[in-house]
């Protein structure tokens, strides 16, 4: 069973800045779709960003421009880039892979389209 595995979360002041990593233990993350998930206090889980394997990047509308999703395969390492962060990016994040192939880029902010998901990294943002 892979398993996925995600660090960097932490208790910062409302306009830093945070990088979050994950990484996978049997597969390299070259061969997975991956992507990030969060979940705010009291709230459901929503997407944040997805990169494919060919390097195809989906980010979710109120994420654009503050986060960036990228991947370094020699390092076996998913990032998640997020600046000026606010309060109301105070949530668990996810992090997800998955080995199918989906034709339609929307179809990987999706949480049915991961099959490997991590235990979560909390990011606390504070006013």
């Amino acid at each position: 069973q892979e398993q996925v595995v995600e660090s960097g979360g932490g208790l910062v002041p409302a306009g830093a800045s945070l990088r979050l990593s994950c990484v996978t233990s049997k597969r390299t993350i070259r061969n997975y779709a991956m992507a990030w998930f969060r979940q705010p206090p009291g709230k459901e889980r929503e997407s944040v960003a997805a990169i494919t394997t060919g390097g195809t990047i989906y980010y979710a509308d109120s994420m654009k421009g503050r986060f960036t999703i990228s991947r370094d395969n020699a390092k076996n390492t998913l990032f998640l880039q997020m600046n000026s962060l606010k309060p109301e990016d105070t949530a668990v994040y996810f992090c997800a892979a998955t080995l199918r192939y989906y034709s339609e880029i929307d179809d990987y902010a999706q949480m049915w389209a991961y099959d490997y998901w991590g235990q979560g990294t909390q990011v606390t943002v504070s006013s």
